[in-house]
């Protein structure tokens, strides 16, 4: 391999458009052609690198590899680090143009009604069909507070949308957290940055208590290879980070860095269509050692690595020199990671937070769904014998809403049978929820209940 492993690899090409604007210069095309024919993960007839331009020659390889001056080197780290002045929006090559793979909360592209899917096919009049990343960011960039106009097909709908939006500065944390309903931690990551791994042992720790994990990977694009080791360290029994081949096709297994601390079981891994790169490795990693059990939609397929070598100038050319796979060997490239559990999009942290819910309360009895239930539903609850109710604890009874929060309830008794529970707010709409109580309480003859009861809540 050379010399290849000193330079700094990437996997991903993931933009926060910038406000740095390119700069034309006399480009080291010789040093170029030399460093793709001993680098690239395939080899370039003579009519490609005969070319005069160093854009001429990558444009003919895979969209991951280009050209970039040193002000889009800039913006290319921006994207990964989070630290951005633009509108807001996670960008991948297609060949219509170039497809959001996320759109950042609160940005002025959100506002906008922009949406993971749609894909920009010209910015202030020029055509991005066929143009890199890099390309796109030197049109759509520019300062705060001016105005770029942008021509995208519509996920939604497959029309042509046009929109102005204006770039502002925005602030985007990485790593997200809370704990749901029921002590399940939940883990967000949107950038594989070089600090990810260390906000993710933050939040962990930040979360104590938790009785399960939810590591929501849906929507990331990627960043550093070094970073994919790390966090595949984060997962209990997991060795192995990914395989690599590079031009040689030999395979290079390399390890999990291992972190100190860890998400503990059981843990779920949540993709979707737009988890991409560093996603993918960790992922079908984790699958292969079962470390956790996936959830969501096939992601994106991009098992291709990137690595960045400075040129002379100051610019760096951005090749593929390897393709990743699982540890054992599973393709990624083109083919994606398939979930353990398949979910209906946007239902992936609900489905996986239900499903842990219901883990910790196995031995429970499953009741008849309720379905469509007013917002202002109150639970009525009987039992086949009389009961006593004088030790009757509202903390017996938890009303979860699936994907968020405990919901406060009171609790009353109708009669020896039957208890009535009403929630202290009204519930969401649409809003699914899990009801369980909990086998605390005895019968007027002083049976012990035998089992716990729950049932699943869904609002009109």
């Amino acid at each position: 391999m050379g010399n290849l492993k000193k330079y700094i690899s990437f996997l991903v090409v993931l933009l926060f458009l910038s406000n740095v604007s390119a700069v034309s210069a006399a480009e080291p095309i010789d040093e170029i052609r030399e460093l793709i024919k001993e680098h690239y993960i395939e080899d370039v007839p003579d009519s490609v690198l005969s070319k005069p331009t160093a854009k001429e020659i990558t444009k003919q390889l895979d969209p991951y590899s280009v050209y970039m001056s040193a002000q889009e080197y800039a913006q290319f780290t921006n994207g990964i680090e989070q630290q951005l002045v633009g509108i807001g929006i996670v960008l991948d090559e297609d060949e219509n143009g170039v497809k959001i793979i996320s759109v950042i909360s609160g940005g002025p592209a959100e506002r906008a009604g922009l949406k993971a899917g749609d894909i920009i096919i010209g910015a202030n009049g020029t055509s991005l069909v066929g143009q890199s990343v890099q390309k796109a960011v030197s049109i759509i960039t520019g300062e705060a507070n001016t105005t770029v106009t942008l021509q995208f097909i519509s996920v939604d709908t497959g029309g042509k949308v046009t929109k102005s939006i204006s770039r502002e500065l925005i602030k985007i944390p990485n790593v997200e957290y809370q704990m749901l309903g029921g002590d399940i931690g939940y883990v967000r990551l949107h950038s594989f940055s070089q600090d990810a791994t260390e906000q993710i042992t933050n939040a962990i720790g930040k979360l104590t208590g938790a009785k399960g994990w939810i590591f929501d990977l849906r929507n990331n694009g990627g960043g550093y290879v070094s970073t994919a080791q790390e966090v595949a360290g984060l997962f209990p029994n997991v060795t192995y980070a990914f395989q690599l081949r590079y031009k040689s096709d030999q395979p290079e297994v390399y390890a999990a860095i291992q972190q100190k601390v860890k998400f503990t079981s059981p843990t779920h891994i949540l993709i979707n269509e737009y988890s991409a790169s560093a996603s993918e490795m960790v992922s079908v990693s984790v699958k292969e050692q079962k470390g956790a059990v996936l959830y969501g939609q096939t992601s994106f397929g991009k098992g291709s690595m990137q690595s960045l070598f400075p040129l002379s100038d100051n610019s760096l050319l951005k090749l593929t020199t390897a393709h990743f796979y699982s540890p054992k060997g599973i393709p990624v490239h083109e083919i994606g990671v398939s979930p353990n559990i398949e979910t209906a999009v946007g239902e992936e942290v609900i489905t996986s937070h239900r499903d842990q819910l219901i883990a910790q309360h196995s031995d429970y009895q499953k009741l008849p769904a309720l379905k469509d239930v007013p917002v202002t539903k109150t639970f009525t609850v009987a039992m086949n014998m009389e009961m006593d109710w004088s030790k009757l604890n509202p903390q017996d009874v938890q009303l979860i809403q699936l994907g968020g929060k405990e919901v406060p309830v009171d609790v009353k008794t109708a009669d020896n049978y039957k208890m009535m529970i009403t929630p202290k707010t009204y519930l969401q709409s649409k809003g699914k929820y899990l009801l369980l109580i909990h086998p605390k309480w005895t019968s007027k003859s002083a049976k012990q209940m035998q089992k716990g009861i729950y049932l699943e809540v869904t609002v009109k």
